[in-house]
């Protein structure tokens, strides 16, 4: 990249390892921070149904110790240096992280190493992580936001898919899993040539590189030749269940999601459909904002979305109201969501949707821990990685007719309904 005068202020380097463990850095000049995170080829929609939640009960594992550093002195590694350290767990893949000083990133370097290689995953911790992992899923049950979209995903791939199913999995899945399971799917899953270490900031690729032979070389884990993992397939189309699911909640409100099948992850229609989620439901100027919200007070809260994996995607809306509301907002989510098809948007919303898109893609990229994330997911799931350029250039290629047509093809189609409330 290149700021305005000319100069280069960013410089995004890539090794691949002979174990096929990928390192891919962006230098960024004038910071002193650096971002770093490993992400690993798995996630929920990996787990078979006995294994239900295995992926994310693992990534808590990995924070509780190894041969040489207990849950305490990984803790304190990090927190000693005031860094930022944490992980997540997603449908594809899963990703440790960590947020430091240029300085400190071979003490984060290490310690993540150290972490995804020589984890003990002893019986006690699976037992005591166990309880914490219960507790989540009781807080998660008790969100009226997080049980519709559950609902709403349930009911779209089904419920006895890996997609379908919620991510932290149920109590009655987390509570059969046994160590011996998870010590399987981690030594299935978690492989060099299945990993991206991706870094941003104020990074020396060729010290980070050697940073990371030395980190991840414990337990042998760097051995072998191998080629990296290709990004997840996405050749054949999933198709989705249209449908409608309800669930009783001694909610105040009913939480509605409203949607139906997107494009995949690099269908180039995302782009033209990023603008057209814009303009629908992305902000306080958007249409569903101003009709259900502003002109008629049915709801605080009503947004849209776009969720793209490697062979689907899902669109929606998302709503709370009153239950007295619901068949109101529904009314005027559904003719908004017909005009849009056949009509498409107007060139003024075209425009606010594009500069929406570019200002949120240029300030979300601010700090390392964005540019990190961009790199390594791109790296890890992704066939390319655009240059920020290269996304703006596409952003404002996006026409009218490119909105219209994809409005039509996703609006068109059936519906998925989930509704969660009070009965």
């Amino acid at each position: 990249m290149r700021d305005a005068d000319g100069q280069v202020t960013s410089t995004i380097r890539r090794t691949v390892l002979p174990s096929g463990l990928r390192v891919i850095s962006e230098q960024m000049a004038g910071v002193r921070s650096a971002a770093i995170g490993v992400w690993v080829g798995v996630g929920s929609r990996d787990e078979s149904a006995s294994l239900h939640g295995c992926s994310h009960f693992l990534e808590h594992l990995l924070f509780k110790g190894t041969r040489e550093r207990s849950a305490l002195d990984i803790s304190i590694a990090l927190d000693a240096v005031g860094g930022e350290f944490n992980a997540f767990t997603a449908k594809e893949y899963t990703c440790f992280h960590a947020r430091v000083l240029d300085e400190d990133l071979p003490l984060a370097v290490d310690v993540l190493g150290d972490m995804i290689t020589a984890s003990l995953l002893s019986e006690d911790d699976v037992e005591a992580e166990r309880d914490v992992i219960l507790d989540e899923i009781a807080m998660h049950d008790d969100d009226p936001d997080d049980v519709v979209h559950n609902l709403f995903a349930e009911q779209a791939w089904g419920p006895d898919t890996p997609l379908g199913r919620g991510i932290a999995g149920t109590a009655e899945s987390i509570a059969a899993l046994s160590r011996a399971q998870v010590a399987r799917f981690y030594r299935k899953h978690y492989r060099a040539a299945n990993m991206v270490v991706s870094a941003a900031g104020s990074v020396d690729h060729a010290a980070l590189v050697d940073q990371v032979r030395a980190a991840f070389g414990r337990e042998g884990f760097l051995d072998g030749e191998e080629a990296p993992v290709p990004p997840r397939s996405g050749a054949v189309a999933r198709r989705v269940h249209p449908g409608t699911v309800t669930a009783s909640r001694p909610f105040e409100q009913v939480n509605v999601v409203l949607g139906m099948q997107g494009v995949p992850r690099d269908d180039d229609r995302r782009f033209a459909l990023g603008v057209l989620n814009t303009a629908l439901g992305g902000g306080t100027s958007s249409r569903l904002f101003q009709e259900v919200r502003e002109r008629r007070g049915l709801a605080y809260s009503v947004y849209s979305f776009a969720s793209h994996h490697a062979d689907s995607g899902l669109v929606g809306v998302a709503v709370g109201c009153l239950p007295s509301k619901l068949d109101d907002v529904l009314d005027v989510v559904r003719a908004e969501l017909r005009r849009v098809a056949a009509e498409g948007i107007s060139e003024e919303e075209l425009s606010r949707g594009k500069g929406q898109l570019r200002g949120g893609l240029v300030l979300g990229l601010e700090d390392s821990g964005s540019r990190m994330s961009r790199i390594g997911k791109a790296e890890l799931v992704h066939d390319e990685l655009l240059s920020i350029d290269e996304v703006m250039a596409r952003i404002e290629a996006v026409t009218l007719d490119d909105v219209r047509s994809v409005a039509a093809q996703v609006f068109g189609r059936r519906e998925i309904l989930a509704v969660v409330g009070p009965s």
